[in-house]
C-alpha cells in the first residue's frame, strides 16, 4: 500500500502465539482481509494445520488462510522482522515502552516507510503472551479499553490493530528518512546471546534463581533500542574483541595467583 508520499509500506505480519480454537484463526484472517493485511503468521496452533474450521470461519479470506505460515517459536516467527508490536492489556512491571494504538501504529508505519519489515504480536486466547515472548518486541500496546471489562476476543484485537495500521497508513505518519537498514529480531537476538555468553562465566547472574529474569531484562533493553544492521554488527564487534581479550589475558592471571617457584 502507497502512503501519502507516494512511497510503499509493506503491511505488517500477524502473529498469533499459540491459538487454540480454528475458529479463532479464521476470525482473525476476516479482519486482516478487511484492510489489506495479509501475512498470518501461527505459532504452535493447538489443532494443527491446516485447519478447514479456520477456512470456514474466515468468510472467504482464502489468501490470508492460503499463505498461513507455521513456527515452533515466537521468536522464530518474529526473526525476519525488525520492527514488532506485542498486544498486551498489562505491562507486569516490564520497563519496555507502552504506547496505544494510534501511537504505536503510527510508529510501526514509519519504521515500514524505511523498508523495515514489521510485526504485530498476539498472545492466546485465555492468558495473552508469555514473559518471554513480550520481551522479543520492540513496544508493547494496550487498548483503551473499561477497565472494568477489558475482555477482547482474539479476532477483535487483530481488527483493532489493522485498523489502526490502515488508519496510521493514511495519516502518512512522519519518521526521519534514514539510509540505515533496521536489525532484524534474529540479529538483535544474536547480538544478545552473544552478550550473554561473555556474562555467564564471570558470574553475572546471580543468584542462580533470578538468572534467567536478568537474561530477559537484557533483552528488552536491547529490544526497545531500534538497532540497525550496521550497529549490531559494530557491537558484535567489540564484544567479539572483548572475548579474545579476556581469553588472553586469564592465563596470565592464573600465573601471577600461583606460588613463587623462584
Amino acid at each position: 500500500m502507497a502512503d501519502r508520499t507516494g512511497e510503499v509500506a509493506a503491511a505488517p505480519a500477524i502473529v498469533l502465539a499459540a491459538p487454540q480454537l480454528g475458529e479463532n484463526i479464521g476470525t482473525a484472517a476476516r479482519a486482516m482481509a478487511n484492510f489489506g493485511v495479509t501475512d498470518l503468521r501461527l505459532v504452535a496452533p493447538r489443532d494443527g494445520w491446516p485447519n478447514e474450521k479456520a477456512r470456514s470461519a474466515s468468510s472467504g479470506a482464502d489468501h490470508v488462510i492460503d499463505h498461513v505460515r507455521v513456527f515452533d517459536t515466537v521468536a522464530e516467527a518474529v526473526a525476519d522482522l525488525s520492527f514488532v508490536i506485542a498486544t498486551t492489556r498489562r505491562p507486569r512491571g516490564f520497563t519496555k515502552r507502552v504506547e496505544g494504538p494510534a501511537d504505536g501504529l503510527a510508529e510501526l508505519v514509519g519504521h515500514a516507510r524505511r523498508g523495515a519489515r514489521t510485526g504485530i504480536l498476539f498472545g492466546r486466547e485465555r492468558w495473552g503472551l508469555e514473559n518471554d515472548e513480550v520481551a522479543q518486541a520492540n513496544i508493547i500496546v494496550t487498548f483503551p479499553v473499561d477497565p472494568n471489562f477489558a475482555s477482547l476476543n482474539m479476532a477483535q484485537s487483530v481488527l483493532l490493530m489493522a485498523y489502526e495500521w490502515r488508519r496510521a497508513m493514511g495519516l502518512a505518519a512522519d519518521i526521519a528518512e534514514s539510509d540505515a537498514v533496521p536489525a532484524t529480531r534474529e540479529e538483535v537476538n544474536g547480538l544478545w546471546r552473544h552478550l550473554v555468553s561473555l556474562l555467564e562465566p564471570s558470574g553475572y547472574f546471580r543468584p542462580d534463581d533470578m538468572a534467567k529474569k536478568m537474561e530477559r531484562n537484557l533483552l528488552l533493553i536491547l529490544s526497545d533500542a531500534g538497532w540497525d544492521k550496521q550497529q549490531v554488527r559494530t557491537l558484535r564487534g567489540v564484544l567479539a574483541h572483548l572475548g579474545r581479550r579476556a581469553e588472553a589475558v586469564e592465563p596470565v592471571a592464573e600465573a601471577e595467583d600461583g606460588p613463587n617457584e623462584s
